[in-house]
C-alpha cells in the first residue's frame, strides 16, 4: 500500500508539472482504483463452525462447551478481522433492541491465526478461535439463536463471512418420542415417500412461566436449519401438526410429517495418492446415480472434517460432481452439502448436457457429507425442493434431531427465548 501511494504521488507531481491534462488525471484515477481494489482482495474459504465437544453437528452452545470458529483466508498480506456477534429472533433476524446488543462483550478482537504451508493453494492463513474467550471479551447471555459476522475492523458493514449457532440454557425438560408412521394427508408415489416419524414433544411448564406464552416447537434434521419444521399453537390448521394443552402446565407438540430421508453421500478427499491433482472427480469411478432404494451408509449426519490444516497436503482441489439419474427429472438438480451450509443456492445448480448433471466446486482436502436435490420452481420456496426423490426415504437412516421450544418473553420489549432444547440421535 505504501509503494502504491508513492506511485500515485509521483504520477500526480508529473501531471501537475506537465499541465495537469485530462489524460494524466485519468491515469491517476485508474492507478488509485487498481491499488485500492488489490488491497481489498480478501477471500474467506472453508468456514467451519462447531462446538468443542462435537465437530460434526450443528453448533449448539451450552455451559459445558465452547463455540469454535475457524476458516482459511486467501490474501497477499495478513488481514485483520473482528467477529461481531448478534442475538436473533426465532427466524435468525438480529434484534435491534438495545437490551440485546450485549455491548462490551459482542465483538472479538485480535483473532488467533497462523500461516499455512507454502504448498497450500487458494489460501494463505488459517484463523481458529474459541468463544466465550478466556479474556472475557465475548459472552452469550441470551438463550436462543445467534449469528456472527467476520468483518473489517475499520468498516463493519464489510462482511467477509457469516454463520449461525444456537445458545441453549434449558429451563424445562423436553420428553421427545419418535414413532414410525405413514403420511396420510395425500397419495405418495413411490409409496416409500410416505414414510415418516411422528415427533412427539411433551413438557411441563414451571410455575414462574405462563403456559400461554409457550407457543412453538421447531425441529430440524442434522444441519438443515434453513428448512426446519415448526409446530405453532397459533398457526393455521395443518393436518400434520398438532398442539395439545391440558389447561394447566402440561403441553404437547406433535409433528407427523418428519421424513427421515436417507444416509448422506460422502466425498472423501483424504487420500493424497488418489487425490493428488488439482482437478479431480468426487467419485473416482466416475458419475453417480440415484439411490432411492439403497440402504443408508455411515455418514457424519451432515458434517465435515478437514485434513490437518498445518499439513503441506491440506490444499484445495477443483472437485467435479456428476450424477446420471435413472428416472425422469422434473425441474433442476442442485448440489447441497456441508460445503455450502446445506443451502439450495443458485451457484450450486448443476449443468445438464442431456445425459449427466455436473458441477465443479473448490474444496479443501477433507471429508464432506452431501446430497442431490431436485427443485421444481423457485428454490427460495421450500415446498419446491424435493430432498428425497434422488436419495430415498428410509426409516433406518441415522439422523440428529434438534428440538427447540420457544417462549414469547414479554420483558425488554419482547423477544423469543429458548427455554427448551433436546438433541436426539436416531442411530
Amino acid at each position: 500500500m505504501f509503494l502504491s501511494r508513492i506511485l500515485q504521488l509521483n504520477v500526480l507531481n508529473y501531471s501537475i508539472s506537465k499541465g495537469n491534462d485530462l489524460k494524466k488525471l485519468f491515469l491517476i484515477i485508474v492507478i488509485s482504483f487498481v491499488t485500492n481494489s488489490f488491497a481489498q482482495e480478501i477471500l474467506i474459504r472453508s468456514l467451519q463452525v462447531y462446538t468443542s465437544d462435537d465437530e460434526k453437528s450443528f453448533p449448539v452452545l451450552t455451559t459445558k462447551n465452547q463455540l469454535v470458529i475457524e476458516f482459511d483466508v486467501q490474501s497477499s498480506t495478513l488481514p485483520v478481522f473482528n467477529i461481531v456477534f448478534r442475538f436473533c429472533d426465532r427466524n435468525w433476524k438480529p434484534l435491534d433492541n438495545i437490551f440485546f446488543q450485549n455491548y462490551g462483550q459482542n465483538i472479538a478482537y485480535f483473532l488467533d491465526h497462523f500461516s499455512l504451508p507454502v504448498t497450500v493453494e487458494e489460501a494463505d492463513y488459517h484463523f481458529i478461535n474459541r468463544f466465550p474467550d478466556k479474556a472475557g471479551y465475548v459472552s452469550f447471555p441470551f438463550s436462543g439463536k445467534w449469528r456472527f459476522y467476520v468483518v473489517d475492523p475499520q468498516d463493519t458493514t464489510k462482511v467477509y463471512a457469516q454463520g449461525k449457532f444456537i445458545v441453549a440454557n434449558p429451563e424445562v425438560l423436553l420428553n421427545v418420542e419418535l414413532k414410525k408412521e405413514t403420511l396420510e394427508d395425500k397419495a405418495y408415489y413411490p409409496p416409500e415417500l410416505a414414510r415418516s416419524l411422528w415427533v412427539i414433544v411433551k413438557t411441563t411448564i414451571p410455575e414462574n412461566l405462563f403456559p400461554h406464552f409457550v407457543d412453538e416447537v421447531e425441529i430440524f434434521r442434522n444441519h438443515l436449519v434453513d428448512y426446519s419444521l415448526r409446530i405453532n399453537r397459533n398457526g393455521p390448521f395443518n393436518f400434520n401438526r398438532k398442539f395439545e394443552w391440558d389447561g394447566s402446565n402440561n403441553i404437547t407438540f406433535i409433528a407427523k410429517d418428519f421424513r427421515p430421508g436417507n444416509g448422506y453421500r460422502q466425498v472423501n478427499l483424504m487420500n493424497t495418492n488418489t487425490y493428488s491433482a488439482k482437478n479431480v472427480l468426487a467419485k473416482f469411478e466416475g458419475f453417480e446415480s440415484d439411490r432411492f432404494y439403497k440402504n443408508p451408509l455411515p455418514d457424519f449426519n451432515g458434517g465435515m472434517i478437514f485434513y490437518n490444516h498445518k499439513d503441506p497436503y491440506a490444499t484445495y482441489m477443483n472437485v467435479k460432481f456428476s450424477i446420471k439419474p435413472s428416472i425422469t427429472i422434473y425441474g433442476d438438480v442442485y448440489l447441497v452439502g456441508a460445503f455450502n451450509d446445506w443451502k439450495v443456492l443458485p451457484e450450486y445448480k448443476m449443468e445438464f448436457d442431456g445425459e449427466l448433471y455436473t458441477k465443479t466446486i473448490l474444496l479443501k482436502r477433507g471429508i464432506y457429507d452431501y446430497q442431490y436435490v431436485v427443485v421444481n420452481g423457485d428454490p427460495d420456496i421450500p415446498e419446491n425442493i424435493d430432498w428425497y426423490i434422488l436419495e430415498g426415504n428410509n426409516w433406518d437412516a441415522g439422523n440428529t434431531l434438534n428440538v427447540l421450544l420457544y417462549y414469547r418473553d414479554q420483558n425488554y420489549g419482547g423477544y423469543d427465548r429458548l427455554i427448551g432444547f433436546s438433541r436426539i440421535k436416531t442411530k
